[in-house]
């Protein structure tokens, strides 16, 4: 009876053993292997890899013109809202103890709401300039980091950018009497705040704290532009990021071709 037992264990040990042994095996066949994936991805080519980075960057365009397009798009989003221009903006305490939000305020949304309200006629200059882009160093550039291909576009394409960009801003900050907001802020920042500063004790306060009392104006159409080109760049790396770290943004073969794990 004894014997009848210890032979019945072994027998079973030795079927589980086998079971388990061939459940391995077929799960490890069904396991993608990690050295496998980087040799596939180190085995892309130039021109397949260079299509997938520009993919990623249509796809960021899209998101950031869109995102950025809607109402207060510009406003809403703290990473890009558009500040008072610099010769404000460093008395913006002054202009606001003075009485001057409404005016501060008023110069801020319209600056936004012209971005926002050019943000989407961007998208095909955008584009264009993608598709045209040349990706020589494209193996390096998808091994840069999360933003590599969107650092290497803003490198190269910026000044054309923006000069093609301009006369768009310019035309959304007219519609937005951005102009008529910042000469009132101005106007404002001269007749009220900047007199505080003839006070010895204001003045050198302020200088302490940074304040810029030089009132010189840069081109508010310069500013405008590369504060809304910049706000587009920073959602294009968003979603670059999302797609290189995240399979569900990875939403065609190319992109999962180029950046799956």
């Amino acid at each position: 009876m004894k014997k009848t037992v210890l032979l019945s264990s072994i027998l079973l040990t030795s079927i589980f053993a086998f079971d388990l042994k061939s459940i391995a095996t077929e799960v490890g066949k069904n396991i993608p292997s990690t050295t496998n994936q980087s040799q596939n991805k180190s085995n892309l080519d130039n021109s397949t890899i260079s299509s997938g980075l520009k993919e990623a960057l249509k796809s960021g365009v899209t998101f950031a013109t869109t995102q950025l397009g809607k109402k207060d798009g510009y406003l809403n989003n703290k990473d890009v809202r558009i500040p008072l221009p610099p010769n404000l903006a460093n008395a913006e305490t002054l202009i606001r103890k003075a009485g001057g939000d409404k005016m501060a305020d008023d110069l801020i949304k319209s600056m936004n709401s012209a971005a926002s309200q050019a943000a989407p006629k961007t998208a095909d200059i955008f584009m264009d300039a993608i598709s045209k882009m040349s990706l020589t160093d494209a193996q390096k550039i998808l091994n840069s980091g999360e933003n590599g291909a969107t650092d290497y576009f803003k490198k190269n394409t910026t000044d054309s950018l923006k000069k093609m960009i301009k006369p768009i801003i310019q035309s959304s900050m007219k519609d937005n009497n951005v102009a008529q907001y910042y000469d009132m802020a101005n106007s404002f920042y001269q007749s009220s705040a900047k007199p505080l500063l003839n006070n010895s004790a204001i003045s050198g306060l302020a200088k302490n704290l940074g304040v810029n009392t030089d009132n010189s104006s840069d081109s508010l159409d310069d500013f405008v532009t590369q504060k809304a080109i910049d706000g587009l760049f920073t959602m294009i790396a968003e979603k670059e990021a999302g797609i290189r770290a995240n399979p569900i943004e990875q939403t065609s073969s190319i992109l999962k071709q180029v950046f799956g794990k």
